[in-house]
């Protein structure tokens, strides 16, 4: 999920990357971002498959967020009922298996796995965290509360952090410490997204907000959807944010281990979740009435932010023997 990614912000919204979440839209067009020019823009924090990345990767990132923005409108957008997504996300699924392994991709959704199934083939993609991320928009299309962050952090494993280890792939960087540091960013990035879109996200009846969370404060999660901020929600809001920042310089360094362009491409990522967050605590933490976003005009603080990311170095003990 990410993003969403530079590439990783296909990872930030895996159940989408960041993006503006639109009024439910007619059935016919529910399954609306597609390769093809699509009749309502989405929103989105990060560029996806920027210049920044390598020109031979970028039609397999391409390829990994048409599948997983489509998938994620599937479960999240019109008028269809939970049976009717789950059913939909059933035959999506089926749909991925032909491609993966050279079947016929013609048919509802071929501008979908047609490039994916070239994408799978080109860089023997695992099919693995794909069907992770299926598995979180099908729990998705459910819309579950959330009982503590461990059951959160659960579904970033599968909304999310997929995307990361699919890009780990494609930049042949391997090892437990870059997977793990991938999975601090992209739930990192889930969770922004999530902080980000609580004006839009509550009413519409999505909690992303555990009930531990908000019994921390005083709150009940599932009627935090009023939109009126209060001493108790701008706290919580204030600790979701500190989580979510912690998530993320945990896995920052994986920055320097992405090879060239890609580390380049994810140092934007990660300075462009950061100041999010920054926008929220600069709105009071007001997150329930008010929709932080980047722009253009955070282009060179970002710019300069990447600019300045460093590589820790161990220190030398000052110690003879």
């Amino acid at each position: 999920m990410y993003s969403g990614s530079a590439a990783l912000s296909i990872a930030a919204r895996a159940r989408g990357h960041p993006r503006c979440r639109q009024a439910p839209q007619p059935a016919a067009r529910r399954y609306r971002d597609t390769i093809s020019p699509v009749s309502i823009e989405h929103y989105e924090n990060f560029p996806v498959a920027s210049w920044l990345c390598p020109p031979g990767l970028r039609p397999a990132i391409a390829a990994i967020y048409h599948f997983a923005r489509t998938a994620d409108d599937i479960a999240d957008e019109g008028t269809a009922s939970p049976s009717e997504r789950i059913a939909d996300l059933n035959a999506y699924e089926q749909a991925l298996l032909r491609a993966a392994t050279g079947g016929d991709t013609r048919g509802r959704w071929e501008h979908v796995f047609a490039p994916l199934a070239r994408a799978i083939a080109r860089h023997r993609l695992p099919l693995g965290p794909m069907t992770d991320l299926l598995s979180a928009f099908a729990q998705d299309a459910c819309n579950p509360l959330y009982p503590d962050r461990p059951a959160l952090l659960d579904y970033c494993s599968r909304s999310a952090n997929p995307v990361g280890r699919l890009l780990l792939h494609l930049a042949g960087v391997q090892g437990r410490g870059a997977l793990a540091q991938s999975d601090a960013v992209c739930s990192a990035l889930q969770l922004i997204n999530f902080w980000q879109d609580l004006s839009i996200d509550l009413p519409r009846g999505r909690v992303y907000v555990t009930a531990a969370d908000a019994a921390s404060f005083g709150l009940v999660a599932t009627e935090l959807h009023t939109g009126t901020d209060s001493d108790a929600s701008r706290a919580l809001v204030r600790s979701l944010v500190a989580w979510a920042r912690s998530l993320m310089l945990s896995g920052a360094p994986l920055v320097h281990r992405m090879p060239g362009r890609m580390g380049w491409e994810l140092r934007f990522v990660v300075q462009g979740g950061l100041r999010v967050l920054e926008k929220i605590e600069a709105a009071n933490c007001n997150a329930l009435s008010q929709r932080p976003t980047v722009g253009k005009a955070d282009l060179g603080r970002l710019a300069w932010r990447a600019l300045c990311m460093k590589e820790a170095r161990p220190t030398t003990a000052l110690f003879n023997p």
